[in-house]
């Protein structure tokens, strides 16, 4: 009943808004705008296409503003005014009632508001889908005075999300079960693995923590700030963390203004995209430009800053070294490379012919190479890799989803910041030196020095254990050579019974012989 209800009220707002009417709008066949005329028969849609899609996102719940914000950033696939509407979700979606964040602060310390802060400000600086972030100044454990930033969740959120999760379920078991692609798109997990990074998103403290590890990973690369978490002020309903001061990436402009190289920036994102993800793999998964902005001040001028840790990616050895073995080969342009690979994971069946699938990949990649981004779509590009890996049956990878939409958001502000970025000739030094350090010497010494503590308490039980083991194995031997001893002596039995079996049937057919000729 609860899918039913939530289900009618997205159609009800889609019809609301017009989204119908937008839709039918965009294709050119003259008989799907009439329709499209028709259906918006007797609704008010005056207001921008731009503007009403972005209230009805807002109005459907966080699930669906982060789809905005996920669009907001493909300029190249949305109109202009599209896009510059939708890009308001990123930080200025309406926000709740600054009371109701003040008591959310006071129960959540179990302390008022004025003996946590010196200063608050109770208009939010911003607002987004899930919480939303107040200014204000606090004494330090050391009695400094610091500017801090303070993200209170959003009343409700848990229920909202659930709704909709449980509705994209339901989908995803219609998907797999009506659907020819079902079992290869692997729809359940893919929401499966969508639910724990939600669910993870609303944990703030768990938001604090993804923080601190990033700072930590960072902290040597000089291109990125992350902000300091205050962990005597973090709860799972609220974080209080270091006020950064910055421009926002999408200010371009701005940026220009303060002398900001926005062609080394853009090579800078790549480089810390590329870091944390082969690097760590571990990453920030949430990279739209709400979240990211540019440092002015002199000591750090011209990083990145990053903000909002909910999401963020991780990435097993295997899946590690897999990509970048992949995406090295893919830059060579070694396409038999990226299919034996793609077979070798067992992604595609093991039937798979090589050349077949390498002639594929060649297809849709080849076209891209050598040109600025200003002329590629890398969402054209996927979109080209799913229609291949439909017809191989390529099995999608759900724990590689959040890693795509970062990929997407990555390539969006690089279009933004240098429309004339290679991004292949940008992050092919990066990964074909990573891929050295990965087979080479140094990862070598570095594996032995890290499991050198575990050896150093090994080296003086070795033996006992040595001792134990041939015992051990002096024991099964003889255990062995029993078990043959008793095995022998039952067949020696068996051998014995059938001997006496047949001399006894020879002596009884000589009886017989004997009584009959007498």
């Amino acid at each position: 009943m609860n899918r039913l209800l939530r289900g009618s009220f997205i159609l009800w707002i889609v019809l609301r808004y017009g989204l119908d009417e937008l839709v039918l709008n965009s294709f050119r066949k003259p008989w799907l705008r009439l329709i499209a005329r028709i259906v918006s028969f007797g609704r008010n849609l005056k207001a921008p296409r731009g503007q009403r899609l972005r209230e009805a996102l807002e109005r459907l719940g966080p699930i669906f503003v982060k789809f905005g914000q996920v669009l907001s950033t493909r300029r190249d696939l949305l109109p202009a005014d599209v896009a510059q509407e939708l890009a308001k979700l990123q930080d200025r979606v309406p926000p709740f009632d600054s009371e109701v964040a003040v008591a959310t602060i006071e129960r959540s310390f179990q302390r008022p508001l004025a003996q946590i802060f010196t200063e608050f400000e109770r208009q939010p600086v911003a607002s987004a889908s899930i919480a939303q972030v107040h200014l204000a100044k606090l004494k330090d454990p050391q009695g400094q005075l610091r500017e801090v930033a303070v993200k209170v969740l959003r009343p409700g959120m848990l229920r909202a999300i659930e709704k909709d999760l449980s509705l994209m379920r339901m989908m995803a078991g219609w998907l797999e079960s009506l659907s020819a692609d079902g079992k290869r798109l692997k729809p359940r997990e893919v929401v499966a693995e969508f639910d724990k990074y939600l669910h993870d998103e609303l944990d703030l403290v768990r938001e604090a923590a993804s923080a601190a590890q990033l700072r930590r990973n960072m902290a040597g690369l000089d291109l990125v700030l992350i902000p300091e978490m205050f962990w005597d002020f973090c709860h799972s309903d609220v974080i209080v963390m270091e006020r950064m001061r910055g421009v926002p990436i999408s200010q371009t402009a701005r940026l220009l203004e303060a002398g900001v190289d926005l062609k080394k920036l853009a090579r800078d994102g790549v480089t810390i995209f590329f870091t944390q993800v082969f690097r760590d793999g571990f990453f920030h998964a949430d990279m739209h430009p709400g979240n990211i902005f540019v440092s002015t001040d002199a000591a750090t001028f011209g990083r990145y800053i990053s903000l909002d840790f909910g999401i963020v990616g991780t990435l097993t050895e295997f899946d590690k070294e897999y990509l970048a073995q992949n995406f090295t080969a893919f830059f060579r342009r070694d396409y038999k490379r990226v299919a034996e690979l793609h077979i070798e994971s067992g992604w595609v069946p093991p039937s798979t012919r090589v050349d077949e699938l390498e002639a594929a990949v060649r297809a849709v990649c080849e076209p891209y190479f050598d040109r600025p981004l200003k002329e590629i779509s890398l969402g054209m590009v996927l979109m080209r890799l799913f229609q291949t890996s439909r017809r191989f049956n390529v099995e999608i990878q759900p724990q590689l989803v959040l890693l795509q939409k970062t990929l997407l958001n990555i390539e969006g502000l690089g279009r933004d910041l240098d429309p004339d970025l290679d991004l292949w000739s940008t992050a092919k030094p990066f990964l074909e030196k990573w891929m050295a350090d990965q087979i080479g010497p140094r990862k070598l010494w570095e594996e032995l020095r890290n499991q050198a503590p575990r050896y150093a308490k090994l080296l003086p039980e070795l033996p006992r254990l040595l001792h134990d083991y041939l015992q051990q194995r002096q024991g099964g031997q003889q255990r062995e050579l029993a078990s043959l001893i008793a095995e022998q002596r039952r067949t020696n039995r068996l051998l014995q019974g059938l001997v006496y079996s047949a001399i006894g049937f020879l002596l009884g057919l000589l009886a017989m012989q004997f009584f009959i000729r007498i």
